[in-house]
């Protein structure tokens, strides 16, 4: 069902969390992932060509690394940087997704609310916009108190945990 699976991905820790998610999927459907990271290039100037995010080399490194692991564990798995100097990230993934032939876009969210959104925008948001596939929304991590007893006492403490979405059903 899906061939072609682009992570939209900014290294950030919302971002690793998609991962997971498209992993799975990638797993159960035998796709490829593509990791695709956007960035906005600054023209002009002495930083002709650079990227406007500072840690940007590092955040790719990251991501290459990243991809390097899902190789490492038998995916068909493969960087892509879009970049541009004119288009926001949403059109460059969007973009990146129709010239690979992705069936699906998997993207992390902040999940801020709705006004957030509406002043700052939202990648996600704006991809299931634009995008001609499928866009899967993956929610950050929901953090669950567990209390469970100390060793040797009757006191409790306090432990997260963090969950996640089963998604081998899908």
């Amino acid at each position: 069902m899906f061939k072609t699976i682009v992570w939209a991905t900014d290294g950030s820790e919302i971002a690793d969390d998609a991962l997971a998610v498209t992993e799975d999927l990638a797993r159960a459907y035998k796709s490829k992932i593509l990791a695709v990271h956007a960035t906005f290039l600054f023209r002009g100037g002495r930083y002709n060509g650079g990227s406007l995010v500072p840690g940007d080399d590092e955040v790719q490194a990251k991501i290459r690394s990243q991809v390097e692991g899902l190789r490492a564990q038998g995916f068909d798995a493969e960087f892509v940087l879009a970049s541009s100097g004119f288009d926001d990230p949403p059109h460059l993934i969007r973009r990146a997704a129709e010239e690979r032939g992705a069936d699906l876009i998997v993207v992390g969210t902040h999940g801020r609310g709705a006004i957030p959104e509406m002043l700052f925008g939202g990648i996600a948001k704006q991809l299931l916009r634009l995008s001609a596939c499928p866009v899967l929304v993956v929610p950050p991590r929901k953090e669950t108190a567990v209390l469970e007893p100390t060793e040797g006492r009757q006191e409790r403490q306090r432990a997260i945990h963090h969950t996640s979405q089963d998604v081998s059903s899908l």
